[in-house]
């Protein structure tokens, strides 16, 4: 059964009284672990569960992000009845990295994303009791939930992906971007050093963020890397962004192939991950017979990358869609 929370429109009114209280008990709640990934590398996750829940929502964040940030959402989707699961991806959160300088969002392959994802699902979410499995991906992980669906299709019920990255926005052309790329990967100091115009972490104030319009929420997410330098990621690596670039190009490649269910919510003013792509991806899956819910992008409008993050009015859209998007394929 599905229960709509009735706060999702209005949470903002007392941010700070919910956050500090009932979302702080909840947290205390969670069970953390890890598990050894490509290389050895530890994998951290953190789990929400209760006996009487037999659905399970695997929560994929995006680049930079650890479940920490997720425990509100976690607390939505565990109260509308759903166990919870959220991986942090190597090289941010509270996994292991692949660099000395830990700032630096690293990956060696964008495929050890994947594999990592994969041995989690094995370990932990295949053989679980839950009588459906569902994925939530963000940006960076809706790249990586669907290559692990291509590659090993029939694992969930029902994906929903929040601004995924299938394109990332570069504002230069093509072309250039391409060489440079192709340029750096020769050169080591330089392949695993930042991209241009990136660097280490550093609090940027509200007023000129492109990720999300509601200030309680922005100020709590930077909070959290203010007061826990082991979660701070910078900048990506050049070559972090050639893999990316390559990941978004593969999943499209690969979009007519995978039958799951998919639900694809798409921020109005974007500024991070390319929109045309996400319509590219819902035209390729439409002409293989498996349309994306909707036959196209479901438009959050008005809203900033971190949908999941924005303020009640449109974040409440889209939470209802997502659950509902679930809901439908019980």
């Amino acid at each position: 059964m599905c229960q709509q929370q009735n706060d999702w429109e209005t949470r903002e009114n007392a941010f700070a009284a919910f956050s500090m209280g009932p979302l702080t008990e909840f947290w205390r709640q969670r069970e953390e672990a890890e598990f050894r990934g490509v290389d050895n590398v530890p994998v951290r996750f953190v789990r929400f569960c209760d006996a009487k829940n037999d659905r399970v929502i695997v929560i994929c964040p995006g680049r930079i992000e650890s479940y920490v940030k997720y425990a509100e959402l976690a607390w939505d989707l565990f109260h509308s009845g759903f166990d919870v699961l959220i991986i942090d991806h190597r090289g941010q959160g509270r996994s292991g990295r692949m660099l000395s300088d830990t700032h630096r969002g690293h990956v060696v392959n964008f495929s050890d994303y994947v594999d990592d994802l994969a041995a989690f699902w094995q370990q932990e979410v295949a053989p679980g009791h839950w009588r459906k499995r569902f994925i939530l991906a963000h940006s960076m992980g809706g790249a990586i939930a669907m290559l692990f669906l291509q590659r090993f299709p029939h694992q969930c019920d029902a994906i929903a992906l929040s601004a995924p990255m299938f394109g990332i926005i570069i504002r230069l052309p093509d072309w250039m971007v391409r060489h440079l790329l192709d340029w750096a990967e020769g050169h080591q100091r330089i392949r695993e050093g930042y991209a241009i115009g990136t660097g280490r972490w550093r609090a940027l104030p509200f007023g000129i963020n492109v990720l999300t319009h509601s200030k309680e929420r922005y100020r709590r997410n930077q909070r959290f890397y203010a007061d826990n330098p082991q979660l701070r990621v910078g900048g990506p690596t050049w070559h972090w962004v050639r893999e990316g670039m390559l990941a978004g190009e593969q999943v499209l490649a690969g979009a007519s192939d995978d039958a799951t269910p998919v639900l694809l919510v798409q921020a109005e003013e974007e500024r991070v991950v390319d929109n045309r792509m996400h319509d590219r991806f819902c035209d390729i899956r439409a002409a293989a017979g498996h349309p994306c819910d909707g036959g196209k992008p479901l438009v959050i409008e008005g809203a900033y990358h971190e949908i999941l993050f924005e303020k009640d009015a449109m974040r409440s859209v889209a939470l209802h869609a997502i659950v509902d998007f679930f809901c439908r394929h019980d």
